[in-house]
């Protein structure tokens, strides 16, 4: 008689990546943020995720966003009026990190990972007819959507999973160093405007930012590690 040991048959590719792998996307998606051009639509994807949240701390605080502007150098502006000041200010880097750890959350999905890519194009849409005003931002806003919706023609699932978290990993990254910018900007950002409103100095805001990014990239890593741990104790 036949018998087929279970043991023996190849489960299912985990959705989570291992701690190798986790950390040679890491590698590469350092690479590809520092690379001219090519990191570009990538430093407009931070921005944007950047300015969407001014504007929607800005709502949720009671206030109004008039619009929101995207430059082809990767910087950004909201322009809003009411809402609280402080939570408007801080949110922005503490968004995009926020996003890029949603973003790696979302392709490790058991299912849905094409609604994310879908759903992510839309809102990027859904922003554009909401505060899109000028030429030039309602282009790189179109491109951020194609970005997203463009990947829904790939067959692979797992090709799908491996570009969000590349992307998602880039946001965070770019989230992570951003903020040190500002220290060299004088009056300028979003670090002195907070600095004026409660006289906590930029550098520690600054400080706060960096450890927001950190604690997002960590929070990816324990999904990651935890995932390595459950494999070893079922091996």
């Amino acid at each position: 008689m036949f018998m087929l040991d279970v043991r023996t048959v190849p489960s299912s590719p985990s959705l989570i990546p291992g701690k190798a792998q986790f950390f040679v996307e890491l590698i590469l998606a350092l690479v590809l943020s520092r690379l001219p051009y090519v990191s570009l639509p990538f430093h407009w994807l931070e921005s944007y995720f950047h300015e969407l949240s001014h504007a929607i701390a800005a709502v949720i605080s009671g206030g109004v966003v008039s619009q929101i502007r995207l430059f082809p150098d990767g910087s950004g502006l909201c322009f809003s009026q009411g809402g609280w000041p402080v939570l408007v200010g801080f949110s922005g880097y503490t968004g995009a990190a926020l996003w890029g750890t949603l973003l790696f959350f979302m392709s490790c999905l058991r299912q849905g990972i094409r609604q994310s890519y879908l759903a992510l194009g839309l809102v990027v849409l859904l922003t554009l007819a909401l505060w899109g005003r000028d030429l030039l931002s309602i282009a790189i806003m179109l491109s951020l959507s194609v970005l997203f919706l463009l990947p829904l023609k790939l067959t692979y699932s797992t090709l799908l999973r491996g570009s969000l978290r590349l992307v998602a990993m880039i946001v965070m990254l770019n989230a992570l160093a951003s903020p040190a910018v500002l220290l060299g900007l004088g009056q300028r950002g979003d670090a002195a405007l907070l600095a004026q409103m409660t006289l906590i100095p930029a550098v520690i805001w600054v400080a706060l930012w960096f450890a927001v990014g950190l604690g997002a990239l960590y929070l990816c890593w324990r999904v990651v590690a935890n995932q390595s741990a459950k494999a070893k104790s079922v091996a």
